[in-house]
């Protein structure tokens, strides 16, 4: 395709993106890295930049010069199924992780003029904020719905991340609905919004004025100037070794320990249960989520609403972690879905269990009950009430569990961690301490939603910012 359009008359090359929301996520053995609602509890703004290094390194290795992201939605009810596509709830800490945005283009010199599109070179990744004002915030949480929220309250939430997004050069917004703003940057539609034949059609007709098309082919050449396409329209084969690089890899499982929140830890405050010993004689790991990598990353995983198993991409799953870091002597078993007799006479030192959401995007994603999926409240049951038990929740955004949190003796938000599964048994086992903190309120019940910091009758199970911590063991 580049080489035709390079062909033409002009020699203008085209430009073409993908969706690289948690890493290069379309590609077989790309790192992914944990989605946005882990990436927030990091409170970890350089940890972004240097992902959004990466990620822009293993997009140019397959000739892609353009991504769909970041997003940088205010998600504000977690019914929405794209919430764990946002880093919060609140708008400081999106705003602060648009530092992934100068780490997938570079950072703009100095003394260049603020506001305008740059891109430093081949290593670097057009850039786009999505998915315009205030899509964080519809009604109920459902998808492409009505956000109802006065203009103050939309300026105050949902416009900042935008104003940080255009200082650092981002290339381009995309547009869900709203009014147009003053932007120099490219407004891109989602796709099927408007089709090519009603736009000529507009034109010839003079609904459109032509002056409004030269004005859009004169920001997108702007762009394309800017990342050097001109010069180098071409992938450059000397990155092919980015893909799922060594070190993309590690710092995907840092990513993956500093997101993880813990929010309960033993039944009594003076008796914690983590961090947990490498060396026991015999261990149970249960639940759906244990040894399934696809469960592990999510949505927007190599497909658009990503897929169960072990085959979809290359990682560690957190069964496989745990054997690989445990004492060599103890005694795994692994269980999917254990009966609560066999737990009973298992003789087990201690339990994990894993369970959670199954992969989902957009609108499929949109979820009025917000329960555990089934069967991780019966896995809990069984497993729970009868040895001492670590519940690792995997879920892209707080799901109902207050019915449960008794009977657990240690409780984790994994979020969505992606294929750096060793990160999880990194902090449980006491390699590195538990440090992230909720950048979403954990409500009670789905009858208290929409419910965000700040707002009035706050009752939360486990507020914003909350977060318990551990001290590496020495």
């Amino acid at each position: 395709m580049q080489k035709a359009a390079v062909s033409t008359r002009l020699g203008i090359p085209i430009i073409y993106g993908i969706d690289a929301v948690h890493g290069h996520n379309n590609v077989y053995k790309a790192t992914i890295f944990p989605h946005n609602v882990g990436l927030g509890a990091t409170r970890d703004p350089n940890l972004v930049k240097r992902i959004g290094q990466a990620t822009a390194l293993e997009a140019r290795a397959t000739g892609i010069p353009y991504v769909f992201a970041p997003c940088v939605a205010v998600c504000r009810d977690p019914r929405w199924g794209r919430c764990y596509e946002s880093y919060s709830e609140d708008t400081t800490i999106v705003k602060q992780m648009t530092e992934i945005i100068p780490g997938l283009q570079g950072d703009v010199p100095k003394d260049a003029r603020k506001g305008v599109p740059y891109v430093a070179g081949g290593r670097n990744v057009a850039a786009c904020a999505k998915h315009y004002v205030g899509d964080g915030g519809t009604h109920n949480g459902i998808n492409e719905n009505n956000t109802i929220i006065d203009f103050r309250g939309l300026l105050k939430i949902h416009m900042p991340p935008y104003y940080d997004a255009i200082v650092k050069g981002v290339s381009s917004i995309m547009v869900l609905i709203g009014s147009p703003l003053h932007l120099d940057q490219i407004t891109l539609t989602q796709f099927k919004l408007l089709l090519m034949l009603v736009l000529t059609c507009l034109v010839k007709n003079k609904d459109i004025p032509i002056s409004r098309i030269n004005d859009a082919v004169r920001r997108i050449l702007r762009v394309k100037f800017t990342m050097g396409l001109f010069e180098k329209p071409y992938a450059d084969p000397s990155l092919a070794g980015q893909i799922g690089a060594q070190e993309h890899r590690k710092l995907a499982r840092e990513a993956v320990r500093k997101s993880l929140v813990l929010l309960k830890n033993g039944k009594l405050s003076f008796n914690p249960v983590l961090p947990l010993p490498k060396k026991s004689s015999k261990i149970l790991v249960a639940g759906t989520h244990a040894d399934d990598l696809g469960y592990q990353c999510g949505g927007w995983t190599i497909s658009w609403q990503g897929q169960s198993g072990n085959n979809i991409t290359a990682g560690t799953t957190i069964l496989n972690a745990i054997k690989s870091t445990v004492d060599p002597t103890t005694k795994i078993v692994f269980s999917k879905r254990p009966r609560a007799v066999d737990v009973k006479s298992g003789k087990y030192d201690y339990a994990i269990v894993v369970v959670g959401e199954p992969p989902y995007a957009e609108t499929a994603g949109d979820n009025t009950n917000l329960t555990i999926p089934a069967p991780g409240p019966s896995i809990i049951r069984n497993v729970c009430k009868n040895v001492k038990c670590v519940v690792i929740l995997i879920s892209g955004r707080p799901l109902v569990v207050q019915p449960y949190i008794a009977m657990i003796d240690a409780f984790v938000a994994a979020w969505l961690p992606g294929t750096e599964g060793q990160g999880v048994a990194d902090v449980l086992y006491g390699d590195y301490g538990f440090t992230g903190k909720l950048a979403r309120t954990w409500f009670k019940s789905v009858d208290q939603l929409p419910m965000n910091i700040g707002d009035k009758n706050y009752d939360p199970l486990f507020p914003f910012g909350f977060g318990l911590t551990t001290k590496p063991r020495k």
